[in-house]
């Protein structure tokens, strides 16, 4: 299978780090806004409903304050991944229970379901299971410094 590199699919207009959401699905329908001013996604409620109907079938808090919603959907133009990060904790069902504060969404077409898809969330697995790498997502200060750590792995 080929490589997919994250920074392929994640630019600066799909970051933000000064996420303003106090709910969950706010972080989704603001990291959604994203995606459909770059042109990734062609239907803000149509992929937000996709994305918490996934949201409902399972935990995508994966401790240490990171969360990775995904939405597999028909409102996907390009595979995509958004990033927020917010000076505040917002609650999440997450697998050691505590809020997140840095949220990974994926936003993947439906053709891709299987292949990119996995891709993707095995990279960022990767990454995350990286003591390193999860600290200094907590303290990145600019977009570019956000790139460029997805980028070095």
């Amino acid at each position: 299978m080929e490589m997919v590199k994250l920074s392929q699919v994640v630019n600066e207009n799909l970051v933000t780090l000064d996420l303003k959401a106090n709910t969950k699905k706010e972080a989704i329908e603001e990291l959604t806004d994203l995606l459909v001013k770059n042109g990734n996604v062609n239907d803000k409620d149509g992929f937000v409903k996709d994305v918490l109907f996934r949201e409902s079938e399972g935990v995508t808090g994966l401790g240490q304050g990171i969360a990775i919603p995904h939405g597999k959907s028909w409102f996907v133009n390009t595979t995509s991944i958004a990033i927020g990060i917010s000076k505040h904790y917002i609650e999440w069902e997450s697998l050691d229970g505590g809020p997140v504060n840095v949220i990974i969404l994926f936003a993947v077409r439906n053709e891709d379901a299987n292949t990119l898809h996995l891709t993707l969330l095995q990279g960022i697995a990767i990454l995350l299971a990286n003591e390193d790498f999860v600290k200094a997502i907590h303290k990145v200060d600019s977009k570019e410094e956000l790139i460029s750590l997805l980028s070095s792995n």
